[in-house]
């Protein structure tokens, strides 16, 4: 069973390269259209890792910015600046990402061995049962992993106790892409398949249980709808995409669905209280307004770009794309502010914001901090 379970995460992980990233007959990225910047912005500062191989999103917390490459260095920054405050080596290739507090930081390698540091110091070692694409999640003095099986795992943060486990019956088929694992004031949000959960952290018990999608198709790779992380949180509305059936919102304290959408893709939704973005299959970008679900309004100016995930930023909507461009669109209809260049490598997972600077990292392990204006 697990074979089949970690087979089937590697087909369908080939499916959604397919979807959206095929290299044999996807068409060309749309020419750039020529950009006369609306606002400011500038380059604040840059860092360089090692390649990434996953699509890295930045822990950001008081003002600590926390990276993974993926030969195993775990790296902090200060956000606004960029000078290193520490740095660690997990003892081997790092898959999925990086969690952090602000105090312990938590990976898994490749061999399937999740470490937790801190201040850079390996502070202990636990080895997991299943391959993981879901960064690690340590808040509560707990560090939280949920492998590809869809088992979630909860670990003392200060010893690497085990305190529980957390598995759920569902479909052998799961898609080998970072899931959702996050917190939500005393509650732990879960993404198992198409639903959210919100989970007790102390015990591991489900407290609700909402279906953000509802799986279609005449076989397990059509019925596929996981959800994709990470979600956009916006007060007690937290917003997630599942795979390539459906983008939706939740009200997290009252554990009820709000609203979703069928539509296609395969990256992590962004949006606050009143937009929610996010880019198809094609790099379609579509607004919802994130009371109803509506769309406020859809973009075809960067078709096939292999785009990032979204962010929400002021009157600016940013993705980032495969040449390693970062685009500034103007939230209230999608047309382009601004357009700043990074290394040239793609853009990888989505950006993160602290403050006023909008941080993005690369394939070539490029960290690049802009501040719009």
């Amino acid at each position: 069973m697990q074979r089949r379970l970690l087979s089937a995460a590697a087909a369908a992980l080939a499916m959604a390269l397919a979807a959206g990233c095929s290299s044999t007959d996807k068409p060309k990225p749309t020419p750039l259209e020529t950009v006369s910047p609306q606002i400011a912005g500038r380059l604040v500062w840059s860092a360089r890792l090692d390649r990434l191989d996953f699509p890295l999103v930045p822990t950001v917390r008081e003002g600590e910015l926390t990276l993974a490459s993926g030969n195993g260095n775990v790296v902090a920054l200060q956000a606004d600046s960029g000078a290193e405050l520490w740095r660690g080596n997990a003892g081997g290739p790092i898959v999925a990402g990086v969690g952090s507090d602000g105090r312990i930081a938590a990976v898994v390698t490749r061999d399937n061995e999740l470490v937790a540091m801190e201040r850079g110091a390996v502070k202990w070692k636990v080895r997991l049962n299943a391959r993981v694409a879901t960064p690690p999640l340590v808040a509560g003095e707990r560090v939280f992993v949920m492998g590809v099986d869809r088992i979630v795992n909860a670990f003392d943060a200060l010893d690497g106790k085990p305190l529980w486990r957390l598995q759920r019956p569902g479909d052998a088929l799961t898609l080998s892409q970072a899931s959702v694992l996050a917190p939500f004031k005393d509650t732990l949000l879960v993404g198992q398949g198409p639903r959210l959960l919100g989970v007790d952290p102390l015990r591991g018990t489900v407290r609700w249980d909402v279906a953000v999608a509802t799986p279609r198709g005449t076989n397990e790779v059509e019925r596929l709808a996981d959800l994709i992380g990470p979600p956009a949180r916006n007060g007690d509305a937290v917003c997630v995409r599942a795979f390539q059936s459906a983008v939706g919102c939740v009200n997290a304290e009252r554990g009820t669905l709000q609203w979703s959408k069928n539509v296609g893709g395969v990256q992590a939704v962004g949006g606050d209280a009143e937009l929610v973005v996010g880019a198809d299959a094609s790099d379609r970008i579509t607004a919802w307004r994130g009371t109803n679900g509506d769309v406020a309004w859809t973009s075809e100016r960067l078709l096939y770009r292999q785009l990032s995930g979204g962010l929400v930023v002021g009157r600016t909507v940013i993705f980032g794309d495969v040449e390693g461009q970062v685009h500034f669109l103007d939230r209230t209809n999608g047309t382009t502010l601004l357009r700043l260049p990074t290394d040239g490598s793609p853009v990888v997972g989505l950006p993160v914001r602290w403050g006023n600077t909008v941080v993005v990292t690369t394939r070539n392990g490029g960290v690049f901090a802009f501040r719009p204006e």
